[in-house]
């Protein structure tokens, strides 16, 4: 005898991605889009999840990395219809808040840090200690923008002047990226491209964010008390291959510190 059984309507789940720390291609744990591909590949495709939440905590770095995973996190949620979530921990700014951009929605800790819409380049000059040193710095080169900015040669009006076009069209972009992710949203205030950082309800008021909540409780209040979780983030290797992946790891997290640093985090 066939016996019937009920239909039994399954519990909703959000994949939850963890993004933490700066953003580019040097040491094992930055936030590149080739080490975040497989992460955001599973949350948008195993199991049909009802959203994917992103845990955002990045004060930036590579414009061109924030903007592919910015792009794949859209291209993934057009492709499988689930929509994205950003929830923002101790600061989401520059190329941090442009991957939170990508999202749907943006909420914000009472204390996150968001925005620092604007492009920052950073250098040191070594020149006046070589000739100090008696050490004479010779380059040869085919084109002459080939050496710009060469730290150990003193700074000239010309390299400035390309560094400034650069920065101003990479500046370009990001904005237009904000404009075309919140629309609307954002409100009419002067310094909102001008690299200027909002806090919590701050960033809500410029549209930068859509509330201030937290991920468990804002999901819980969307898909039911129900709802499950299933979490995605980068794995630590415990004991590195190589002496020469320790080191770029060493140099990688003063680059990181120094970038929340940026923020007094």
């Amino acid at each position: 005898m066939t016996r019937w059984i009920p239909f039994l309507k399954t519990k909703p789940t959000v994949a939850v991605v963890r993004m933490q720390g700066a953003i580019g291609t040097g040491g094992r744990m930055a936030l590149s889009d080739q080490s975040l591909r497989p992460l955001l590949e599973k949350a948008f495709r195993k199991g049909k999840p009802a959203a994917v939440a992103l845990e955002i905590n990045s004060p930036g770095g590579s414009p061109v990395q924030s903007s592919l995973i910015g792009a794949r996190i859209r291209r993934l949620s057009e492709e499988t219809k689930v929509p994205v979530f950003a929830f923002t921990e101790d600061v989401a700014a520059s190329g941090g808040y442009w991957i939170a951009s990508a999202a749907d929605e943006i909420w914000a800790d009472p204390s996150s840090i968001l925005g620092s819409i604007g492009v920052i380049s950073a250098g040191f000059g070594a020149h006046v200690f070589l000739q100090r040193q008696g050490i004479e710095r010779r380059v040869h080169t085919a084109g002459k923008s080939k050496s710009m900015l060469d730290p150990f040669r003193p700074e000239s009006e010309e390299d400035v002047a390309r560094l400034d076009r650069l920065l101003g069209q990479l500046h370009e972009t990001f904005i237009q990226q904000i404009r075309s992710r919140r629309g609307d949203k954002l409100a009419d205030d002067p310094d909102l491209f001008t690299g200027e950082v909002w806090i919590g309800k701050a960033a809500c008021d410029v549209g930068l964010a859509d509330g201030v909540g937290h991920l468990v409780p804002v999901m819980k209040q969307r898909f039911g008390d129900k709802v499950r979780f299933r979490r995605y983030e980068q794995k630590r290797r415990l004991f590195p291959r190589l002496g020469a992946t320790l080191a770029q790891d060493a140099l990688g997290a003063v680059e990181e510190r120094a970038a929340f640093a940026r923020f007094g985090l």
